[in-house]
């Protein structure tokens, strides 16, 4: 395997390799659970979770032609605003915020190499080469303490030195072999403002609509990846080893050869999601919806999901604004939630996910939602 962001990766779990190399590959939820209790060890013995909160900001970059429209997206179809917008001689930067929830940073290179460009080269991206969800950014306390511990563990990140700003410290990984995501560390120094003395203003003439519905769509709840069956455990392990989370179930979808896997670090913490086939297949005549997926725009971050008040007027003011849907609202009050896939955006290739939580419901997906939502994703 290429590129390992833990370069001891099979050193710390070695009966992964060999379930992943098998010619019988089926993913299995006990062997997962015993490398889940590996990497909560390898953790601990190396005081990693203490270091470690929750998520603060995530990184969507876009070709330089989209940033506006994507910018102007995201301030019609979710519930954040424009926070601050600056450039340097190789980034444009707009920080989206919205209360109780991370940042979003929209991002665009102007020149430099582009370390996820081959990543995005697939039949259904390849038009769009520079543009996916990137990076995901989690709170740290010690940053130095948390740098030094991974390279201890031949984590191989992507500057050499912990880069400092005038009010945080950052450092993040390559990216996944297995999902295409770089996860990063931050620690704030000073006050939470991205823009630093060296970049310059750079000002959009966009404003934040005013309709009613946008006050409905509330913070992210979680965000879902696709990636091949073969590196489910892998890209899940990967994930706890390098933050503090942890995994918590899975949802088998058997009919759609699906698997949707929870980590996350408490019910009312942002979760990652995981979405993989249960057994590999390379004809695509026959694909489930999530191999077709990996297939059209290799592994990726699928979508943002949002929480989502009176979901149903919400929904149908989408509609009017423009917003094109996958599925119509599935799920019901009596079910415990209702949620909704767009069609992937035009100029992120995020799709938006809106989902209401009723009353008490104590889980997080159910299995017919679960259902729906994979097999709305063959419309892609």
């Amino acid at each position: 395997m290429e590129d390992l962001i833990i370069k001891d990766f099979w050193k710390l779990h070695p009966n992964l390799l060999e379930r992943i190399e098998s010619q019988n590959f089926i993913n299995d939820d006990d062997a997962l659970k015993r490398e889940a209790d590996l990497a909560r060890h390898n953790r601990e013995v190396v005081e990693l979770d203490s270091l470690m909160q929750g998520l603060e900001f995530i990184v969507i970059n876009t070709e330089i032609n989209k940033l506006s429209d994507a910018v102007d997206e995201f301030l019609l179809y979710t519930g954040y605003d424009i926070k601050e917008s600056f450039e340097n001689d190789f980034n444009q930067v707009v920080v989206l915020s919205c209360a109780n929830s991370p940042d979003v940073l929209l991002t665009t290179r102007k020149q430099g190499d582009n370390p996820f460009y081959k990543l995005n080269l697939h039949p259904k991206s390849e038009h769009l080469p520079n543009t996916r969800i990137e990076a995901f950014f989690y709170k740290t306390q010690d940053i130095t303490k948390y740098h030094s511990i991974q390279l201890s563990r031949n984590v191989t990140f992507s500057t050499k030195n912990i880069l400092s700003k005038d009010n945080y410290e950052m450092i993040q990984t390559i990216p996944s072999c297995f999902t295409g995501i770089s996860y990063g560390a931050v620690q704030w120094t000073g006050e939470r403002i991205y823009k630093s003395s060296t970049d310059r203003e750079f000002t959009l003439n966009i404003k934040k609509p005013s309709y009613a519905y946008i006050k409905n769509i509330k913070n992210i709840d979680h965000a879902a990846t696709r990636l091949p069956a073969k590196y489910r455990d892998a890209a899940i392990i990967e994930f706890m080893e390098l933050t503090n989370y942890n995994f918590e179930f899975a949802i088998y979808v058997e009919s759609l050869n699906s698997i949707t896997n929870v980590a996350r670090l408490s019910a009312k913490d942002f979760a990652m999601v995981f979405t993989s086939g249960i057994t590999s297949g390379d004809d695509m005549s026959k694909a489930g919806p999530t191999e077709k997926f990996v297939y059209n725009y290799g592994a990726r971050v699928h979508h943002l999901a949002f929480i989502t008040e009176d979901i149903e007027y919400t929904f149908e003011e989408l509609k009017a604004k423009g917003e094109r849907f996958l599925i119509d609202l599935v799920g019901s009050e009596e079910e415990g939630l209702k949620q909704t896939f767009t069609y992937p955006s035009p100029n992120t290739l995020v799709v938006n996910e809106y989902i209401l939580r009723y009353g008490d419901f104590d889980g997080f997906f159910t299995k017919s939602n679960v259902s729906n939502l994979t097999l709305a994703t063959d419309k892609q």
